[in-house]
């Protein structure tokens, strides 16, 4: 396809397009990055003629929507699944069985999002571009995860720690 029959495809169809996917998906950032993905993967196909070019465009929208929630799925999936792994088990030097059991607890309060991240940063050992790749997540989106984790533990975990000491 040449960039000006996508120019005018785009041009005559993305309105009704992007209202489709908005219906779906009830949110502009995502219905925006939906759209590209429609015109992207029509980019990159040879085509002939289309008798009706709307139509088309609608079920390649529709197709489009369901990767997106097929991979959405499969996000959430891997997300819980490493949330559930333990981050320290009692038995780790580092930690008592107390401080284990309290990290635990705060680990445990902490959104799957976070937990899945944190889990992989410290427990696998991964930097936070591997993390992003496993998680089907950007870079600054797996490191932002972690900073925030790390600040609801700590806010969680000192204060049961410093009762105990004291």
């Amino acid at each position: 396809m040449t960039s000006r029959q996508l120019e005018f495809l785009y041009d005559a169809h993305a309105q009704s397009v992007f209202a489709f996917l908005l219906h779906l998906s009830r949110s502009e950032e995502v219905t925006r990055d939906l759209l590209q993905d429609v015109f992207l993967r029509l980019a990159g196909r040879m085509l002939p003629p289309l008798l009706k070019p709307r139509a088309y465009l609608l079920r390649l929208a529709h197709n489009v929507w369901i990767d997106h929630v097929r991979r959405e799925a499969g996000r959430a999936r891997t997300a819980e699944q490493a949330a559930l792994e333990p981050l320290c088990e009692p038995a780790d030097p580092l930690f008592d069985s107390e401080q284990a059991a309290a990290i635990s607890a705060a680990l445990a309060k902490l959104p799957a999002e976070q937990r899945a991240v944190v889990h992989l940063k410290i427990w696998e050992g991964l930097n936070f571009r591997e993390i992003g790749a496993a998680l089907d997540i950007p870079t600054h989106t797996a490191a932002s995860r972690y900073r925030y984790a790390l600040s609801k533990l700590r806010g969680l975990v000192r204060p049961s720690l410093e009762n105990e000491h004291a």
